[in-house]
């Protein structure tokens, strides 16, 4: 984590000593919510929607803080007290995690986005590179400015890779946090419908995604998913960097994948003359583990370290997550859904042919814009009601999956519901034993409360 004198901060962040005896305080960590905060840290409030940190100094300064940043605008309590002068608190944690990257020897920074599989991704290029470097990444899917400025504040200072996530709701968003990280490496995994709300068409959200390039070192890597057909149309509008490449299955890409086998047990499929096996759900996580492998191919990872290192992925909860119960198992995707990773999901579910019976709960897919009815119809249309044996929707969007899924089931195969208790009674009616239940939703339904639900049932 960042450690160094008041002093050191203010030039970091661009502030000013309020007093100049100060300035030899050490500053171990920084917090910017005093509920967490740990004594020795810098307190670094910021303002947000409902609260603004600058009102919880007093508290900070109970708890241990060591020094602070504030504001010039706004009144302090008092003029001896150890703090840095600053225009904006949020700008200031911004200079400051800048800072703090590039002062650490030797720190490569990978950054990634996509429409989808950015966290599984980021999990499997950690325990990939886990086996020879020592790797930190974004806890959770904390990939907005203050995620991952949070993330880069508390990096070991003898971190060697660090892997960040970089979500976007609107232009600029990816802009802002690639300026911040400065990454070395820059991967795009695919361009999904997330954010049409706010972004309008498929092809700005390729731009707004490419905005990574923006703050990638000079002489640093690009690799993006050549398949995608969306983001190789707009590609043509950029000037690349020279070292770019390509991956995917047809024919053309740099680094070609080619598919063999997935079932309950995972994927393996063949890249760059070797065979791997990921141990991840969903014929998609090819895609996934080959632009993982790629990059730990350049850094110098061996087959062998490769292959060791996919038997030792950890991924961040509710994704993808098959959970064995003693009388059925649960498909866990509840954590966000958007058309790609449902049609995704609903593969992977026609492919499970050992369970006699298969329940699929899906709920909303949210921020689809003016098209999202017409696109959760076409979910509807376009269900196997041949190999998923029952359909629940749950939420006033999934209301048109069932509408159009209904004339392919008989009458008690397929149910909506509009409240939670509702649906989950008659979920538990259907299970029997060896039952597989899937459960995916935009994370605003909060389905993972099914699922903890189904848990306490085993």
């Amino acid at each position: 984590m960042l450690n160094v004198n008041l002093a050191r901060i203010a030039e970091m962040c661009g502030g000013t000593l309020l007093n100049e005896k100060d300035g030899n305080i050490e500053m171990n960590g920084v917090s910017t919510d005093t509920r967490s905060l740990q004594k020795g840290n810098l307190y670094l409030p910021l303002k947000g929607e409902i609260f603004d940190g600058h009102d919880f100094l007093k508290q900070a300064l109970d708890k241990g803080a060591a020094g602070f940043i504030w504001e010039k605008e706004r009144e302090l309590p008092s003029t001896d007290l150890p703090a840095v002068l600053v225009e904006e608190s949020h700008e200031a944690m911004f200079q400051l995690a800048t800072a703090y990257r590039n002062s650490i020897e030797g720190l490569k920074i990978i950054g990634l986005t996509g429409s989808n599989g950015k966290t599984t991704t980021k999990d499997v290029i950690s325990a990939l590179l886990k086996q020879q470097y020592k790797v930190e990444k974004t806890p959770a899917n904390l990939n907005n400015e203050i995620g991952l400025s949070k993330t880069i504040l508390d990096l070991d200072s003898d971190c060697e890779i660090c892997v960040l996530e970089m979500g976007t709701d609107h232009m600029g968003d990816i802009s802002l946090l690639t300026r911040i990280a400065q990454p070395d490496f820059a991967l795009l995994l695919n361009v999904g419908d997330s954010h049409l709300e706010t972004l309008g068409s498929k092809e700005n959200i390729a731009r707004a995604k490419l905005e990574i390039l923006e703050g990638l070192k000079p002489n640093g890597f690009f690799l993006y998913n050549g398949d995608d057909i969306i983001m190789k149309r707009v590609l043509t509008e950029y000037v690349l960097p020279q070292n770019s490449y390509s991956f995917g299955t047809c024919e053309g890409n740099d680094h070609i994948l080619e598919p063999m086998k997935f079932d309950e047990t995972g994927n393996t499929f063949s890249l760059n003359d070797h065979i791997y096996t990921i141990p991840l759900l969903g014929e998609h996580q090819m895609y996934n583990g080959s632009c993982a492998i790629i990059l730990a191919e350049w850094f110098g990872l061996d087959y062998s370290d490769i292959a060791k290192g996919l038997t030792t992925i950890s991924l961040t909860g509710m994704r993808n997550e098959l959970i064995h119960l003693k009388n059925f198992s649960i498909l866990d995707d509840s954590y966000k859904s958007n058309p790609q990773s449902l049609n995704s999901f609903l593969q992977t579910a026609y492919t499970l042919d050992q369970y006699p019976r298969k329940i699929a709960v899906i709920g909303d897919m949210l921020e689809l814009g003016e098209d999202a009815v017409k696109i959760h119809e076409n979910i509807g249309k376009n269900i196997d009601s041949e190999r998923l044996d029952y359909l629940i929707t749950y939420g006033d969007l999934a209301y048109y999956i069932y509408n159009n899924a209904k004339d392919f089931y008989p009458e008690d195969h397929v149910f909506h519901f509009s409240e939670k208790e509702e649906m989950m009674e008659k979920l538990k009616e259907l299970i029997i034993p060896g039952t597989l239940v899937l459960v995916k939703a935009s994370r605003a339904l909060h389905l993972e409360t099914v699922v903890e639900e189904l848990r306490d049932l085993d």
